[in-house]
């Protein structure tokens, strides 16, 4: 099946942490990070900030996962979202992690459209909490802004083919 080029993409493998405005994280670091998609600039983020939860309670967020069609979560806080059988191809894999009864980080590896990655990143309580995204390889945050231009370099690039199920 041929892929329509004007629909966009996403293309990610990323952690999802509370972005705390005001504790260190405000301005991009003085590195900016290169790879196959472009140039990016990263945040500094002083390493206690990695341990603080995001607002919303991990048992809410789940409640919010389950009303998205064609998602699969289990209660260990893994989760598996996928497109309908028409049209692009796309999943999403996740883990949520707890502490203290809020979500205090998410794995997230995949593709799907920006449509949809808002979609889920409302679960997690967003655009009311602020986000930062970990790039898993390199290890390295993005703010949000930033994040998405990467995530749909690597899209259109074709790197989400290797993401998708097949």
């Amino acid at each position: 099946m041929a892929t329509d080029p004007r629909v966009q993409l996403f293309a990610f493998d990323i952690t999802l942490h509370r972005r705390c405005i005001g504790c260190g994280t405000d301005a991009p670091a003085d590195r900016v990070y290169v790879d196959a998609w472009g140039e990016w600039p990263t945040l500094s983020v002083p390493r206690d900030e990695l341990s603080l939860s995001m607002a919303i309670d991990f048992d809410e967020a789940f409640a919010r996962l389950g009303r998205l069609e064609r998602m699969y979560a289990e209660p260990d806080g893994s989760f598996v979202w996928t497109s309908g059988r028409e049209g692009l191809s796309w999943q999403v894999d996740g883990n949520a992690f707890e502490k203290a009864g809020r979500v205090l980080l998410v794995d997230l590896k995949g593709s799907c459209p920006p449509q949809e990655f808002d979609r889920l990143l409302s679960c997690f309580g967003w655009p009311h909490e602020t986000l930062m995204m970990q790039l898993v390889r390199p290890a390295l945050f993005l703010e949000e802004a930033i994040f998405r231009q990467h995530a749909l370099a690597r899209g259109t690039a074709g790197d989400g083919e290797t993401l998708r199920p097949r």
